[in-house]
């Protein structure tokens, strides 16, 4: 008698060849199920979780909670006066004869705006000393220094250097003051994680992430004259109001000082004072109240390149020498290339620069330049900035 199967689970049946004549009957496995015997692979059991599993905290909340109890707001005042004159003497404008005479009204006063400014800053000595940058409190009648505990105090400049754009803030008064660890910026490396920490447009305690997209990078490629800076280039968001704030590494120690940002075409570039850096000058702001330069006394530029669009040689091409300055003094002359300072060979005008700002003031130093085919070597004994000007 035959038994209707449904469609859903037909019994398929086919010959096989088969060496002893047996004929092998395929069952589907939507009848049945399937095939289970020794030689069939075991259901995988589940795995039990490791009994230490990923921590939700990010490396970035540790980094922060090391170093954020000591960034602070910096809320600073100006006085403006503006000049409502037409350019003539003042005590002139003030006679009635003269009023009279050309019919000038009497000249109000100038008159005088309070502008408010905001920047960041991190305390990097317990007795109250805050690093941040110059511009931040350039030209201040008053600094109020806010903390992440909510307290506020007032704060008072110890000194400032525009070459670097770095200035210490000692706070007034209390005694406990919340510090970040200082990490050593020669052991940076393109790649590392950067974190930025500050306040930018007023906003308190933000925290941005990035890393260090390149080393070095020397003011003047950023079109910036007057300056002295090698710069930490970093794609961690830096805004308004950020400026001073620390640059953290992944452990949370302070490797940089927050100083610029690009705006518009090609945002996204900040760029951060070196921590070593910012320590030497810091130190020399406390101490002496301004900062050392060191100068010879040279103007410089790259050499050019033998064909249009070409590579530029490696060196610096001295174009003027200041007279009676170490340069003048120790026999460099206009035309002469720098290829070489204190043994460690130059590739550019902003390395010579840098070189010379590291040996200090008045340590005598090698340049071994190269003069009409011969190599010369030259001795020179940097003076301080100020001291160069005065001549």
């Amino acid at each position: 008698m035959a038994v209707a199967v449904p469609s859903a689970h037909r019994i398929s049946t086919r010959r096989v060849p088969n060496r002893r004549g047996l004929i092998s009957l395929m069952v589907t496995a939507s009848l049945f199920g399937p095939l289970v015997g020794p030689w069939a692979s075991r259901p995988a059991k589940a795995v039990p979780a490791p009994s230490s599993v990923l921590s939700s905290q990010s490396f970035v909340a540790g980094a922060v909670a090391r170093s954020g109890p000591a960034v602070v707001t910096l809320e600073t005042q100006r006085t403006v006066r503006t000049s409502t004159g037409n350019g003539l003497p003042q005590g002139l404008l003030m006679d009635p004869f003269f009023q009279r005479f050309f019919g000038l009204q009497p000249q109000p006063s100038p008159r005088s705006r309070v502008e408010r400014g905001q920047g960041s800053g991190v305390i990097f000595d317990a007795q109250g000393l805050v690093l941040t940058n110059a511009h931040v409190v350039e030209n201040t009648d008053q600094v109020m220094v806010g903390l992440p505990d909510g307290r506020r105090v007032s704060g008072q400049v110890v000194g400032q250097d525009s070459v670097t754009d770095l200035a210490v803030v000692k706070l007034e008064g209390g005694s406990s003051w919340p510090t970040a660890p200082l990490g050593n910026s020669d052991q940076l490396r393109v790649g590392d994680w950067a974190i930025a920490v500050g306040n930018p447009f007023g906003l308190e305690n933000t925290v941005t992430l990035g890393i260090v997209s390149n080393l070095n990078r020397n003011v003047s490629q950023l079109g910036i004259q007057g300056k002295r800076l090698d710069l930490i280039q970093t794609d961690a968001a830096i805004n308004p109001g950020n400026s001073g704030g620390p640059l953290l590494n992944a452990s949370g120690e302070v490797v940089g000082i927050n100083t610029l940002v690009r705006s518009g075409p090609g945002a996204g570039l900040g760029f951060a004072i070196p921590i070593n850096r910012a320590k030497t000058i810091a130190m020399q702001l406390v101490e002496q109240g301004r900062a050392s330069h060191p100068m010879v006394g040279i103007g410089l530029s790259s050499i050019p390149a033998s064909t249009p669009g070409g590579r530029t040689p490696p060196g610096a091409v001295v174009r003027s020498v200041v007279s009676g300055g170490p340069a003048a003094r120790g026999g460099l002359q206009v035309n002469d290339v720098i290829v070489a300072v204190a043994g460690v060979a130059v590739k550019s005008p902003a390395e010579v620069v840098t070189a010379i700002d590291r040996s200090g003031v008045g340590r005598p130093l090698e340049l071994r330049v190269e003069r009409q085919g011969r190599s010369v070597p030259i001795t020179v004994t940097p003076v301080d900035m100020r001291a160069l000007k005065m001549r």
